[in-house]
């Protein structure tokens, strides 16, 4: 269940910083007078170097493998070195702050809000049960996630999604009861993905094709999907070569570790389930909904489920089904159900999508699309016939943390024309990810503007040129899956590319102004999250994580040490975490980190030397679990 929070969260860290220049440029002056008097009266003092930094990390063999590593990253490769070292500098060394030890192996696999034993005190209604229920202040844990003891780092990109270590996932449930739908098999020491699955188990290139012809999906129309049940993301895989991004997610079930599976091979994906509760994505997100026999009982709860869809569903979008009960009347024979039960199954499901206005495009073998009215003038007229359901007189069809699901539908804004599309028309992919969202253009996110909308892409640029310097397995295309903590406009996502990455961009709830509707209309995805609580993932899923004024913003609502935990749960060995903020807290975080494992270093920023901000590279050391650890549950001190 939602957890309260002390205090609220601070606007966004560029906004908040405009009246402290004044304040910062005196105590500047302040610390180059007094800069000058210690150099004055000390001759041998001389600011930290890179070297310097190497040798006070490395304290063991793994330790000096990562430190090294970091070493090399934060040189740059012109001639002239550039100097990335924080001048102004002030080491913060608490002998008070506990080391943090490893966690039992039995944590290896740990999900804090989607543990099962918990989860099972709940509700099974509506898979109540299978939602996030996040763990107590008092039953956090303070320690380290281990990695098995075989761990390996995952392959590179394109390779990865078709390849995968088994003894990073070792799960061979799936390669068993799936195998004759080809979602995974077990090749020696790694599985192979060969892009089956429940509905097509010849490989989802031909299954995608097959769409293909019913629905355009190679002129840029449609960019964002999401695929409800995805299994271990094939169909989510296959896409992206056509430049169509999917958000996949699925519950963490019998199907034991197939989200992780799907992050493992490098597409994106969440544990996820739609239960009682909105999923956490703003209204107006997708321009296409899947589901491929992924059991969801759709003309159930009134259609809950399918109104859910169409809150997410961008006006013009599609849903596609596939599977039982689509063509029932040829194909109920294979699927061990009586045809009268698949009839009335697909009745109630024509009868749903007709109630709220969606158009069925075409049937075909055991695939059915429907699309959704570009605008509800239309619909608004057909309620007079089909009262239920009724579309919704109030409520922000954006929130979607902790929010139950609602019987109504939710409202399009309004347009004057039946040809006009509701909340403005979008660009076709690429060109989408620079146009200036409809959701700003249309003043429909306030205190956001056109001119805020291009500033703040010109600044995300010139900070990945510094990242690529300070980061330099980004531009090797070493990393894979990035995570932005706090990810505002989409900015960073967008500087990104060019690289063979995707970024999950996070928006924290309860700030304004809510963000993240913006982020999807550029063609990029993301989910709204609260930092007090545990992401919605796996262990060791993300190669990158980004995190640009996220302990400002929650410095006053729960212990910076516990999401300092948490990304380090979440973060791949040998990752690096970018963190910008206010110079005290990177004095805390580095200190913290320090005692993670992790290997730190601070630098300025780019060319904005007083803007009150610093950052710190950390880079997570490479280490594993003992392989002879007894694996029982009893939790750590």
């Amino acid at each position: 269940m939602a957890k309260e929070h002390v205090g609220s969260p601070k606007y966004h860290l560029m906004e908040a910083r405009k009246g402290h220049v004044t304040r910062l440029l005196a105590v500047s002056g302040l610390f180059t007078l007094f800069y000058i008097l210690g150099a004055w009266q000390s001759s041998t003092i001389a600011p930290t170097t890179n070297t310097e930094f190497t040798n006070k990390v490395a304290c063991d063999k793994t330790s000096d493998k990562a430190a090294g590593s970091l070493s090399s990253r934060t040189s740059s490769p012109s001639s002239d070195p550039l100097d990335f070292d924080s001048h102004h500098q002030l080491i913060v060394e608490d002998p008070h702050l506990p080391e943090f030890p490893p966690c039992n192996m039995s944590y290896s696999e740990y999900t804090p809000c989607q543990d099962t034993s918990r989860g099972n005190e709940f509700d099974r209604e509506m898979l109540k049960y299978r939602e996030r229920h996040c763990p107590s202040k008092e039953e956090l844990l303070r320690c380290l996630i281990p990695a098995p003891p075989k761990y390996k780092l995952p392959f590179k990109w394109p390779k990865s999604r078709d390849y995968a270590w088994y003894d990073n996932i070792p799960h061979k449930e799936l390669s068993i009861e799936k195998d004759r739908q080809n979602w995974i098999k077990v090749e020696g020491d790694r599985f192979r993905f060969p892009g089956g699955g429940t509905m097509f188990r010849y490989g989802a290139d031909s299954y995608i094709d097959d769409i293909n012809e019913l629905i355009p999906l190679s002129n840029g129309t449609i960019r964002t999907t999401i695929d409800t049940g995805c299994g271990v993301a094939s169909w989510g895989a296959y896409l992206l070569k056509r430049d169509i991004i999917t958000m996949s997610f699925a519950p963490r079930d019998t199907h034991e570790a197939q989200v992780w599976f799907a992050l493992e091979r490098g597409v994106p994906a969440m544990i996820g389930i739609m239960g009682s509760q909105r999923l956490p994505y703003p209204a107006r997100a997708f321009d296409m909904a899947h589901c491929a026999r992924c059991l969801i009982p759709w003309s159930k709860y009134g259609g809950l489920y399918l109104i859910e869809v169409d809150r997410v569903l961008r006006p013009g979008g599609y849903w596609i089904l596939s599977g039982p009960p689509i063509q029932f009347r040829k194909l109920w024979r294979g699927w061990d159900r009586s045809r009268e039960e698949l009839k009335h199954e697909q009745e109630d499901i024509e009868d749903v999508a007709k109630r709220l206005c969606w158009k069925k495009v075409i049937e075909k073998d055991a695939l059915a699309v429907w699309q959704k009215p570009i605008n509800h003038i239309d619909c608004i007229k057909t309620k007079k016939k089909h009262h239920k359901p009724l579309i919704c007189k109030s409520g922000n069809a954006d929130e979607a943390w902790y929010k139950d699901l609602e019987g109504c539908i939710t409202p399009l804004p309004e347009v004057s024309r039946q040809d006009e599309v509701s909340g403005g028309a979008l660009e076709k992919w690429p060109a989408r990810a620079m146009a200036v969202p409809p959701r700003i253009s249309n003043n429909f996110v306030r205190e956001i503007t056109e001119e805020k909308f291009q500033r703040d892409n010109e600044i995300w640029k010139e900070r990945v040129t510094q990242y690529n310097r300070i980061v330099t397995a980004l531009p090797q295309g070493r990393y894979r899956n990035i995570l932005d903590m706090n990810a505002y406009l989409g900015g960073f996502s967008a500087a990104l590319m060019k690289y063979p990455v995707w970024v999950m961009n996070v928006v924290p709830v309860n700030i304004q102004p809510d963000t993240l509707g913006i982020i999807y209309e550029r063609g990029f995805v993301g989910v709204y999250h609260d930092w007090c609580e545990a992401f919605s993932t796996y262990p060791r899923t993300y190669d990158l994580i980004h995190a640009d004024g996220v302990f400002s913003m929650y410095q006053d609502r729960c212990d910076i040490t516990d999401i300092l935990l948490e990304m380090d749960r979440i973060l791949r060995p040998e990752g690096t975490v970018v963190f910008r903020d206010e110079p005290d807290l990177i004095r805390k975080i580095k200190s913290i980190a320090e005692r993670m494992r992790w290997n730190t270093k601070t630098v300025d920023p780019e060319s904005e030397p007083h803007n009150g901000e610093k950052i710190l590279v950390a880079i997570k050391t490479y280490w594993t679990g003992e392989a002879n650890e007894e694996r029982n549950h009893t939790k750590p001190n």
